[in-house]
């Protein structure tokens, strides 16, 4: 669903990115409240997680394919604020290093996912789960939630690109709509499955149990985290889907996929998840996984490092 340049107009441009700096800064601002010292490596493992998993495309329908985004599995493991920033960090790697998603499009596409993704989806998932209470009625929000918010990013995509002029709404959004509904079960079962795994092993690390959690129990892990990471990139991504995603194909069948402009035209680092100079196919897309799962790890520990420091001068000043 990342959008390329092209296919947006410089008003749409204009309001997504302003939209979505507004989105990016109050939530930094909230979680700079919230963030507690031990959560920074959670915010850069689960950027890394994120960002590997947005890699590996699964196979949906009719030569079509999708994969996780990971805004309501973020919120639920860190909360939204965290999410937002977790998102927002992946898609601006994967912009600026791998050409995945357009460079003026970014702001549409960190609102689209990062911003109404985690916020939406989260306040869906907190409703769902008070109304369906117990465990069953807690992995149903989670999947429902999970499946809202990919179907949401894409409506909102689909909005976007009908009033950029770049093809009709009435055309767009049930294209859209229809195939997003479908990853959107992919969306939901992947994140079942992560949160299931990480509620039989470390419930404690849950978004809503975090502050009862020691320093010492994050680091166990957090290792297990960099070898399920690790393992991923090794095993499943040299057999990931080829086939177009959802918005790829809408704009083939639709016919406005000629609008999308060459990133060739850029000299991107490792564009197309693969690192130059490698011979096999396979290593290239595992080591560029590799080089983009540091890079993100990393800007997530900056950055709740730092919203941590803000944190301590702000209590040191009273």
């Amino acid at each position: 669903m990342h959008i390329p340049d092209g296919f947006l107009d410089t008003k749409t441009i204009i309001a997504t990115t302003a939209f979505s700096a507004v989105g990016f800064g109050t939530a930094l601002h909230k979680l700079k409240n919230t963030i507690l010292p031990h959560q920074i490596p959670m915010v850069g493992l689960t950027a890394a997680f994120v960002f590997v998993a947005q890699m590996l495309n699964f196979p949906v329908v009719a030569g079509t394919s999708g994969h996780l985004v990971g805004s309501v599995l973020t919120a639920v493991l860190l909360g939204p604020n965290a999410a937002v920033v977790v998102i927002t960090s992946v898609l601006i790697v994967q912009c600026f290093l791998f050409a995945d998603g357009g460079v003026l499009a970014l702001g549409a596409n960190i609102f689209n996912m990062a911003i109404i993704g985690s916020f939406f989806g989260y306040m869906i998932y907190r409703i769902v789960n008070k109304i369906i209470p117990g465990r069953r009625g807690w992995f149903t929000a989670i999947m429902f939630a999970s499946w809202c918010s990919t179907v949401l990013a894409s409506i909102l995509c689909a909005g976007e690109l009908a009033w950029s002029g770049t093809v009709r709404w009435n055309a767009a959004f049930p294209v859209m709509a229809n195939v997003h509904m479908l990853i959107g079960i992919g969306e939901g079962l992947i994140t079942v499955l992560v949160i299931a795994a990480v509620w039989k092993t470390r419930a404690d690390l849950l978004e809503e149990n975090v502050s009862r959690v020691s320093p010492s129990s994050h680091r166990e892990f957090i290792i297990y985290g960099i070898i399920t990471v690790v393992g991923l990139l090794l095993f499943l991504s040299p057999f990931v889907s080829e086939w177009p995603d959802g918005l790829e194909k809408t704009a083939a069948l639709l016919g406005f996929e000629r609008n999308a402009i060459d990133s060739s035209l850029i000299q991107f680092p490792i564009s197309d998840y693969k690192f130059p100079g490698v011979g096999s196919p396979a290593m290239a897309t595992t080591l560029a996984g590799l080089v983009g799962a540091v890079i993100v790890f990393i800007l997530g520990l900056v950055i709740s490092k730092f919203l941590v420091s803000q944190s301590d001068k702000k209590i040191s000043t009273r």
